[in-house]
Parts: structure tokens; C-alpha cells; sequence
């Protein structure tokens, strides 16, 4: 992806100036919020090694697989407070739209915001 294309979490920054400055390593999230969009950044760009680091140890896989039938489209967040986003992704999967809704929790660990999971 072009540093100065648009970022794909809709901020409407460039990636550079967004989601690709914490990819890089250049910037920690902020919030919970923050954090949320640009691990949907990491995932539509495929830097699934981001997507890794940013999930709490205790619950994320053991390994992460690309899915190369998949195209994330666009992200509308619906609410979130300090320690969680509620989200809607959509996505495309063989020219089939469909969508991802998810309340996830967040947990501040050691300075940085990490992805614990879905709310129960």
C-alpha cells in the first residue's frame, strides 16, 4: 500500500499519517480505539505480524494464517469506551459481501493497548 493512499481504518488521514505509523513501529495507540482501527488497518493491508504483536498474549492463536480469498472493505465503528470498540467490518470473500460485528475488550498491559477478545 502507498504511505500516501488513504488509510483503509476510514480515518481519513493517509496511511503514513495513520494505522502505518503504529505498523512501523514509529507510534504506540493511544486507546483502545486507536489500537481497534489499526489492527483492522493490519489486517486489510496484511501485515498480520502487526495483528500478532497488538493481541494479548493470554488469547491470541498460535500462529496467524492469511486468507488470500479475503478483501476487508471498509470499517464503521459503532461505539467504544476506555477498554472497548464495538465495530462492524465488512469484507469480500469470492465477490460475496458480508460482514464481521464484534464488541471487543482491550486491556492496557505495560503501556500498550492489546486485544483481549469479544466480550462475552
Amino acid at each position: 500500500m502507498s504511505l500516501q493512499q488513504d488509510c483503509p481504518c476510514g480515518s481519513g488521514s493517509t496511511y503514513d499519517a495513520c494505522c502505518g505509523r503504529l505498523h512501523r513501529g514509529a507510534a504506540r495507540a493511544v486507546s483502545a480505539l486507536e489500537l481497534m482501527r489499526s489492527r483492522y488497518a493490519a489486517y486489510a493491508v496484511g501485515d498480520l505480524d502487526y495483528v500478532f504483536r497488538t493481541w494479548h498474549p493470554r488469547t491470541r492463536p498460535d500462529v496467524l494464517d492469511p486468507d488470500p480469498t479475503l478483501t476487508w472493505t471498509g470499517l464503521t465503528i459503532l461505539g467504544s469506551g476506555d477498554d472497548w470498540v464495538e465495530f462492524v467490518a465488512t469484507y469480500s470473500r469470492g465477490g460475496t459481501a458480508g460482514e464481521r460485528r464484534e464488541h471487543s475488550v482491550f486491556e492496557l498491559r505495560r503501556g500498550d493497548w492489546v486485544y483481549v477478545g469479544e466480550a462475552d
